[in-house]
């Protein structure tokens, strides 16, 4: 049964700079739209130009005193805030840049919105892959990730469901999350990483289990470098198959980072796209209501090529492996192929025997979960946002009369399967139909 997916994108995400030299590059997100309108999969989901975060959306689970530093910094009055910039962990590693408040907006936005639409039933798949920065804190900046939008929209989604899922499959672990939630066993958080050798961020040892409330709640899969597709899969399937068994989530958040792809910049992790892919389509198999976000990935063909193809995954709609012609094209030379071969830099060292001792570890401290924890009943809060259709509304108020088909009808429009062939046919049907025998 197909699904109902919409999808959330603002055109302006993709035109910020953290400096030069500098490895997180949201420039990547142009490409993989582009990579998306390309294929022709925007006609098999709705698009949405995402509601734009506040400072109040943020204080949800940030500082005050935090964001409202994010707010007021910027390049040209840094110097104001020099006793600040230590403080909050503001510097090297998350630089302040021009329109530093408004880029947090704008994903963080996105990422609320789409656990929104999952909240009213409006869609069964939201995608926001400019989100997934799942390592900023309450009270800092950390690991690129200023604003933790991921925090942020499971909170909004515990308003409407009970038991909320956080698959993590960046190379980097989840501390960020982890640490927002180790205290309840309303959320469970389970994040796949590279752990050990003093790799970033030094946390996610498959000890680190929850406490009080949240004790065996989360969940940590502590890799070694060099894990390739297969062996990733063998440790995945069953400790999300031992999750779904325990916990029953009813919505699940997967951030999707591709820094463990295969020759990343900064990862060490030996994944192909179509083995990326694989978990999200397992995960998107298991017919829970899903908000998909991005997060790491530092060479840039190689993340527009992953998240360009885990859209056609959770659209269902299969795609080419040659890319289509976009703009961007010389980026992916000299291949041009949405599947690129997979030269490993490094062995596996990740054992058969390994991976089945933490596999075994996770489904030991799963079975102390007695059962499924319920939710009284209480009171829903209102959403934090505006709803969509009064912002709708407000569009159309100041629609161009001349225009016949406004931009906002034109991305949620989806293309019926039958409605078009794409080619150089110029009828309804294939030439094959076209004649009576």
């Amino acid at each position: 049964m197909s699904k109902k997916v919409f999808y959330f994108y603002n055109p302006d995400v993709g035109n910020f700079h953290y400096g030069p030299g500098h490895p997180m590059k949201p420039h990547r997100l142009s490409v993989i739209h582009s990579l998306v309108l390309n294929y022709n999969l925007h006609k098999k989901m709705q698009i949405y130009r995402p509601y734009r975060a506040s400072a109040h959306d943020m204080c949800r689970f940030h500082s005050d005193e935090y964001i409202e530093f994010l707010q007021r910094v910027t390049p040209q009055n840094i110097q104001g805030y020099t006793k600040y910039l230590s403080h909050f962990n503001v510097g090297d590693d998350c630089p302040v840049f021009e329109g530093l408040f408004d880029f947090c907006s704008m994903y963080t936005g996105a990422s609320l919105e789409g656990a929104t639409k999952l909240n009213h039933k409006c869609c069964d798949i939201a995608i926001n892959w400019s989100g997934g920065l799942h390592h900023a804190k309450k009270f800092e900046a950390s690991g690129f990730c200023y604003v933790n939008d991921i925090v942020i929209a499971i909170l909004e989604l515990l308003k409407y469901y009970a038991r909320v899922l956080y698959i993590d499959i960046d190379v980097h672990h989840g501390d960020g999350v982890q640490e927002a939630f180790y205290l309840t066993d309303r959320v469970m958080t389970v994040s796949f990483h590279k752990y050990g050798s003093y790799f970033f961020p030094g946390t996610g040892d498959m000890y680190e289990i929850g406490a009080d409330s949240g004790r065996y709640y989360s969940v940590n899969v502590p890799l070694k470098e060099g894990i390739d597709d297969q062996s990733y899969f063998q440790v995945f399937k069953p400790v999300i198959q031992y999750v779904m068994e325990f916990f029953q989530p009813t919505a699940i958040v997967l951030q999707c980072g591709a820094d463990s792809l295969d020759n990343d910049r900064l990862g060490c992790f030996s994944l192909s796209t179509k083995g990326h892919g694989e978990c999200v389509k397992f995960v998107r198999d298991l017919n829970v209501p899903l908000l998909a976000v991005g997060g790491g990935g530092y060479t840039l063909r190689n993340v527009a090529r992953c998240w360009t193809y885990e859209t056609s995954l959770l659209v269902n709609e299969p795609i080419s492996s040659e890319l289509p012609y976009t703009e961007y094209l010389e980026y992916f030379a000299p291949d041009f192929q949405l599947h690129p071969e997979v030269l490993t830099r490094q062995e596996n060292a990740n054992s058969k025997q390994y991976l089945e001792a933490i596999t075994r570890h996770v489904y030991d401290n799963l079975k102390m979960i007695e059962h499924s924890p319920s939710v009284q009943m209480q009171d829903v809060p209102g959403d934090l946002m505006p709803d969509s259709e009064d912002r709708a509304a407000a569009m159309d108020d100041n629609a161009d009369p001349d225009v016949r088909i406004n931009q906002l009808d034109e991305d949620r429009r989806i293309e019926p399967p039958n409605e078009f062939y794409n080619g150089d046919e110029d009828q309804d049907r294939p030439e094959t139909e076209q004649s009576l025998p």
